[in-house]
């Protein structure tokens, strides 16, 4: 017999468009003789499964299962692919943590902490060979929180939204000036800011997953963007950022980030694929964590899977051993 497996996609935020790309990927991907795939749509008072006709079917909430052709469908595990709120943050795992559905991803805890960037540093801080730039975690936009930035912090700076993965809200401070409508629009996307001391250094990205009861990491991809950081437009629109895998990196460099990644991926007890977003500081080679995505992006040209792609897997097999995994 066949699993049935429910491939998560939609989401409330702006991600959603992204969460859609990999859902249609995912879907032609995995592999149809093991599973039957089934794609579910979340959006705000709106979850369903869209048939061969084009019709709407309710997800019923009370065991998330599904009506088709006057068959109750019921699943046996869950690929999701929603980035952002809820699949990301760790309200749909403590939905299916409570109606009894494994699925592909963190759990509740580890998908609600990982997507606040201040508490994940805090946690992986005393990784050995793992470095963390100073920063401060601001929860309201006041003329205090302003003074304590310009009294403990060098610039340039980073500054960030505390939640969220796609860099929106993002900005770089080069001068004090520049600081207060930093500050502004961060606020705008989040209630929680991270401002943190600029690294500077090569940029890297670097994919790591379960499977087969293993922890494998794989070869980082290099972020060469013309843009002075990795924003949403660096992230998504064509040509504005070079992608190398694997990463330039000498031979002590890989070896060091192959003994630090897994150490990240037990620490924050992750499951599933994540993606760890790093520096290697210019100066010492240093590892400089930037921050963990829980649901990494699954489209064609995602770093995903041109890693797996580059250690000779299908991504195809690379899909089966995440879902088998959740078994």
């Amino acid at each position: 017999m066949k699993k049935k497996i429910a491939l998560v996609t939609g989401g409330f935020t702006g991600e959603s468009v992204i969460s859609l790309k990999s859902a249609a990927v995912v879907e032609k991907t995995i592999d149809r003789n093991l599973y039957d795939i089934y794609k579910i749509l979340i959006y705000p008072g709106d979850w369903y499964f869209l048939n061969d006709a084009g019709i709407k079917i309710p997800v019923n909430l009370n065991d998330f299962s599904i009506e088709v052709d006057s068959q109750k469908i019921t699943f046996d595990g869950i690929f999701n692919i929603l980035h952002g709120s809820p699949g990301e943050d760790g309200k749909l795992a403590g939905y299916f943590d409570m109606i009894g559905i494994p699925y592909t991803t963190c759990d509740q805890l580890t998908s609600a902490i990982t997507m606040n960037k201040g508490y994940t540093k805090a946690i992986v801080d005393d990784i050995e060979e793992l470095h963390i730039a100073k920063s401060l975690q601001l929860f309201e936009n006041s003329l205090e929180n302003r003074e304590k930035v310009v009294n403990e912090l060098t610039l340039p700076l980073f500054i960030k939204p505390n939640n969220g993965g796609s860099s929106i809200g993002m900005s770089k401070v080069k001068t004090w000036e520049e600081l207060q409508e930093a500050l502004d629009k961060a606020f705008a996307e989040d209630k929680q800011v991270l401002v943190e001391e600029f690294v500077s250094g090569r940029e890297f990205s670097i994919g790591c997953f379960k499977g087969k009861g293993n922890i494998q990491v794989l070869p980082a991809t290099e972020i060469v963007s013309s843009k002075e950081f990795f924003d949403y437009e660096a992230k998504y629109v064509a040509g504005v950022t070079e992608e190398i895998t694997p990463g330039r990196m000498t031979e002590e460099e890989v070896e060091r980030v192959n003994r630090i990644i897994p150490k990240i991926y037990e620490k924050l007890n992750c499951k599933g694929a994540v993606r760890i977003d790093y520096f290697l500081q210019k100066e010492t080679g240093k590892f400089y964590f930037i921050e963990i995505n829980t649901v990494p992006g699954q489209t064609e040209t995602s770093l995903i899977s041109q890693q797996v792609r580059a250690i000779g897997m299908e991504v195809k097999d690379f899909y089966t051993q995440i879902i088998e995994e959740m078994f």
